[in-house]
């Protein structure tokens, strides 16, 4: 294939990662707790949202496609990490000396079952105990009930980090019967029913709340559900999936319930589809992309993605009419979200004030709020902008954390990244380059390279990397959701351009078998599996789509 086959226009920004994420732990008006979770430095929009293809008989409390339930193959999977070693840190409210017996207990097990079990997690840990538990969640996600845990999927779309242990399935079989976890988990159910019940009236509350908000009523019979699913093992880490309609997030059950966490994901839940729906309306103003791009704390998933960075902004902006602020936290906030390159935030909450006046249901109000957004006016307004900086951004000296120093790698990672942003292919190609003489296979180096390569018009040098990419995955190597989605994608795109239509619809269906992909990849590759991909703008094209950061 030709250089020429693949133009610039193939690139469509990789978007925000749904994996797992950090609540900022600035900003007490906005009361969001730090807590443990996996990968922000990639995340974006929500936590962990899951779709368990599964029935498991949950306990459950059901209202509107809302529900809070319990999964005894995620308890199964969880009591298999705590017998390998894995700290997996119960939150615990009650009942705190029977989950001591049940850890006491499974770390104590011996049996040819354990011990295979502790060799196979030996042979699958990660250097990051989060990453090791989010592959093995995801598996907990596609099987069956107890005892024979069988996957409901087929193979050929399994998540890649679920193929990376798919072996697991017989190793918790055997498991699940030398520990007796049948008998645990019925001990353990009350337990259960007790924290689901916890969560049920403020999860109700708020999802309540959040929908007449936005005038938007949800019916279990559209086939969208949001689930809040309870796992005291999981910790303080929580862990969010999503796949296609279905959004869930897994929680603990400490003391303080993560009710801000679980609003974030579910305002997602509710106008992620129209996001989806306005693409072509935001396209027109993605010229704002360029200024948010040179923000130095805006997550790198967002400086490549308008409309990850419009669905985010317009998340926190509902966020904060939802909390009533006053009128200088308000600004405080705006400010705050300016610095750091959340640049919407502050027109899409003057826009959300005309709407509280008089509006329909946001699905039928959202076209006006994008059709008003003034990139002309927003550009004369943040030509005075002063974005944050990291130094700016370090605690104080009398705080007791210190923010922990950038190493080389991430700093030659960030400043790629930038330059892409900055449609600076030749730099950006010299600096990945570089990472990858000292650091070989590195998956992020390698997809941003191939990006660099796409800017430069080097098609065959960027469907070389993307397949290095996607081997990295298949051998078990981690690789971000997001990158891995959007690599398989391009992959796609590449063959659909060279005429190979089978090939090419091969690779749209394994980015919708991540679990992760943003919803942007996941669209990008159901266009794609619709008709063939077409720059310029028929088919599975989305019109002239553009590299990162493009105006």
């Amino acid at each position: 294939m030709s250089a020429e086959r693949v133009p610039a226009q193939l690139q469509e920004s990789p978007a925000k990662v749904r994996q797992d994420w950090q609540p900022r732990r600035s900003r007490k008006i906005r009361r969001l707790r730090p807590r443990t979770l996996l990968s922000w430095a990639a995340a974006a929009s929500l936590a962990m949202v899951f779709v368990s293809p599964v029935a498991s008989a949950p306990q459950s409390a059901a209202a509107g496609g809302v529900s809070v339930e319990n999964s005894a193959q995620l308890f199964s999977v969880m009591c298999a990490l705590d017998a390998a070693g894995l700290e997996v840190n119960p939150s615990v409210s009650s009942n705190a000396g029977d989950w001591a017996a049940l850890h006491d207990r499974l770390r104590h097990m011996q049996g040819p079952a354990t011990e295979a079990l502790r060799q196979f997690y030996r042979e699958h840990a990660l250097a990051d105990p989060g990453e090791t538990m989010s592959r093995f969640i995801s598996f907990a996600l596609v099987v069956g009930l107890p005892p024979n845990f069988t996957y409901q999927i087929d193979h050929d779309v399994l998540p890649p980090d679920v193929l990376s242990i798919e072996n697991f399935d017989q190793i918790l079989r055997n498991f699940y019967k030398e520990a007796q976890l049948s008998a645990e988990w019925a001990r353990m159910s009350k337990d259960y029913d007790r924290e689901v019940g916890r969560y049920e009236s403020p999860v109700r509350r708020t999802t309540f709340l959040t929908a007449a908000y936005l005038r938007e009523v949800q019916r279990q019979s559209n086939g969208r559900e949001f689930t809040v699913v309870v796992e005291p093992l999981a910790g303080n880490r929580l862990n969010f999936r999503t796949y296609q309609d279905h959004y869930s997030i897994v929680v603990g059950s400490g003391a303080e319930l993560p009710i801000d966490d679980i609003r974030h994901a579910y305002i997602h839940f509710l106008v992620d589809p129209m996001v989806l729906r306005s693409r072509k309306e935001l396209d027109a103003k993605s010229a704002l992309l360029g200024i948010a791009a040179k923000a130095p704390l805006l997550p790198r998933a967002y400086r490549e993605d308008f409309f990850g960075l419009f669905d985010e902004c317009f998340v926190k902006a509902v966020e904060l009419r939802l909390n009533r602020i006053s009128a200088a936290d308000l600004e405080s906030a705006l400010a705050e979200d300016d610095g750091e390159g959340l640049i919407l935030v502050r027109p899409l909450v003057a826009q959300l004030k005309l709407f509280e006046k008089d509006g329909p249901a946001m699905q039928y109000y959202f076209p006006d709020i994008v059709k008003n957004l003034d990139v002309d006016a927003e550009k004369q307004r943040l030509q005075n902008v002063k974005f944050a900086t990291a130094e700016s951004a370090k605690p104080k000296a009398d705080e007791k954390a210190a923010a922990p120093a950038e190493s080389s790698l991430d700093h030659d990672l960030a400043e790629g990244d930038r330059q892409i942003a900055l449609k600076n292919g030749t730099a950006a190609e010299a600096i990945f380059t570089a990472v990858l003489a000292s650091h070989p296979d590195l998956p992020r180096a390698q997809y941003g390279l191939a990006i660099a390569s796409i800017l430069q018009g080097k098609g065959d040098r960027a469907q070389e990397l993307f397949e290095k990419v996607v081997a990295n995955a298949k051998r078990g190597t981690a690789v971000e959701p997001s990158i891995l989605a959007w690599s398989y994608v391009y992959l796609g795109r590449i063959l659909d351009m060279q005429g190979d239509r089978d090939m090419a619809l091969t690779e749209y269906s394994a980015a919708l078998a991540i679990a992760d992909a943003p919803d942007t990849a996941r669209a990008a590759a159901q266009r794609g599996q619709t008709s063939p991909y077409n720059p310029s703008g028929g088919g599975g094209g989305s019109g002239e789509a553009k590299p990162p950061s493009q105006p």
